[in-house]
């Protein structure tokens, strides 16, 4: 399989140790590109539900992938999130081409981008309100193993697939204007703040989108998740896309792109002052 040149990739909300998680899509792909910078956007391991007794050779192999990229001279940033907040005591570490940190700034040509995972702004995360969040992920990752178990039983009868959580977050008013509030709250205060590009996960809705009010204008991007919509964020050619799985089409989508290199450094300081 030919390798795709890419400046830069973002991936987040894998999280490795759950039943919901597509380790061996992520891995075909992983597999599939040549980035110089991998950013790890938060959730890639899941320390909310993590056990011994469930953590299959697949998601080893994620990882296995990742250390494989790291050694070929890409350099990966991983950016802590609130399954893993576990490693936020250990923040602003480097070793070697792996940094970890809980907020990121990249600078590509004259364009500044400001990259977290996003559970800062989500007040369900915090205090006794956390409490019923991690018990509300033990659901919904039941209702990923009811969806795909319905979804074997749809693919033999010739049937189209269905996704149980996207159609409870699409009907449910409350849980739509969530996801309208967050996003809303996050480009008014990267808009504020002068980035041109703001970057998250945290909420499993991949999207690209321009958000403009009276002080300016700021894109929005959301890298998605690899529990249902497997997603990625790429940076190539000038610009940022979406990338979506398919294993009908990843034959196509991992021929080879040589793409120019863009003029990007990265910086990787503290930028205390946003919130």
């Amino acid at each position: 399989m030919q390798k795709r040149n890419l400046d830069v990739v973002v991936i987040s909300d894998v999280h490795l140790g759950t039943y919901g998680c597509h380790a061996n899509e992520l891995t075909n792909y992983l597999k599939s590109i040549r980035p110089q910078l991998l950013i790890l956007n938060g959730d890639i391991i899941d320390g909310w539900q993590f056990s011994k007794r469930y953590f299959p050779k697949a998601h080893f192999a994620v990882i296995k992938q990742i250390m494989s990229l790291i050694a070929k001279d890409t350099r990966v940033v991983y950016i802590t999130g609130n399954h893993d907040e576990v490693l936020r005591k250990y923040s602003d570490m480097q070793l070697g081409n792996l940094s970890l940190t809980d907020k990121f700034i990249l600078k590509i040509g004259d364009k500044k981008m400001w990259i977290f995972h996003g559970d800062v702004f989500d007040n369900t995360t915090r205090g006794s309100a956390k409490i019923l969040a991690k018990l509300g992920g033990k659901g919904y990752d039941l209702l990923i193993l009811l969806n795909r178990a319905i979804n074997s039983l749809l693919n033999k009868l010739g049937k189209e697939k269905i996704s149980f959580s996207k159609k409870i977050k699409n009907s449910v008013k409350e849980a739509v204007k969530y996801i309208n509030n967050f996003e809303n709250t996050i480009a008014e205060l990267a808009i504020e703040n002068d980035f041109d590009y703001v970057v998250c996960g945290h909420i499993h809705q991949p999207c690209k989108k321009i958000f403009s009010t009276e002080k300016g204008k700021v894109t929005y991007l959301n890298s998605g998740d690899w529990v249902e919509n497997l997603t990625a964020l790429e940076f190539y050619d000038g610009e940022w896309n979406l990338f979506t799985y398919s294993s009908a089409d990843f034959a196509i989508n991992s021929t080879e792109k040589n793409t120019p290199q863009e003029d990007w450094h990265v910086f990787s300081e503290k930028v205390d002052y946003i919130f």
